[in-house]
């Protein structure tokens, strides 16, 4: 792994958490897949970077002491904790259950991929404990250096989320037309989706 780059300590475990953290099942991933499904490539890339959006409102947040403050009061912390593992639980125990038929669990609307994508990221539990108690671990504070290291960060993220999202966008885009033409398919995404969620949820949860 990298050492510390510009005050990120050990940058190379940096971009490899990134990574880990797109890969994680969650809400963000279904509202590409779903914006890709509805609005083609240029719904797709809409919702990417509505998460983008999103993702740098809360690495923001963290900077200016909300991640200090949950810090300080651990209760606040494990109160998210737990919202976000019910939440993460509850919609994939909905998509499990999900019939053919039933409508969509993230209801994307056309012509709103972006500003949906950005409020879905904002009120993800997965994006937002990662923020506010991972993120700040990364920050080498011997060589910090301010608005610089933060911006490096801020770039990192920026250019894997959008890497990762065109990637997801174009799979989806391609399998879209044989997923739809056979609802056993989308069936069997959804619960295997669902059981993805319920899975993350109940690690939050236990996650010290």
């Amino acid at each position: 792994m990298l050492g510390s780059f510009v005050g990120v300590a050990d940058y190379g475990a940096f971009v490899v958490a990134i990574i880990v953290f797109l890969l994680i099942p969650g809400p963000g991933n279904l509202a590409l897949i779903t914006s890709t499904s509805k609005g083609g490539i240029a719904g797709g890339l809409g919702a990417t970077l509505g998460v983008i959006a999103g993702d740098q409102v809360l690495l923001w947040a963290a900077v200016a002491g909300v991640s200090a403050v949950m810090a300080a009061y651990p209760t606040a912390f494990h109160i998210v904790q737990w919202a976000g593992a019910v939440y993460l639980a509850w919609l994939g125990f909905k998509m499990l259950v999900a019939k053919a038929g039933d409508a969509p669990i993230l209801q994307i609307k056309p012509r709103h991929y972006f500003r949906q994508a950005l409020l879905i990221t904002l009120l993800n539990p997965k994006a937002i404990v990662f923020y506010m108690a991972f993120f700040p671990l990364f920050v080498d504070p011997a060589q910090h250096q301010g608005l610089k290291t933060f911006a490096v960060m801020a770039a990192t993220i920026a250019g894997l989320t959008f890497l990762y999202g065109l990637t997801s966008v174009m799979i989806t885009y391609f399998l879209a037309e044989r997923i739809r033409a056979n609802p056993k398919i989308t069936s069997i995404l959804n619960k295997l989706a669902g059981v993805f969620l319920i899975g993350f949820g109940i690690k939050l949860a236990v996650s010290k």
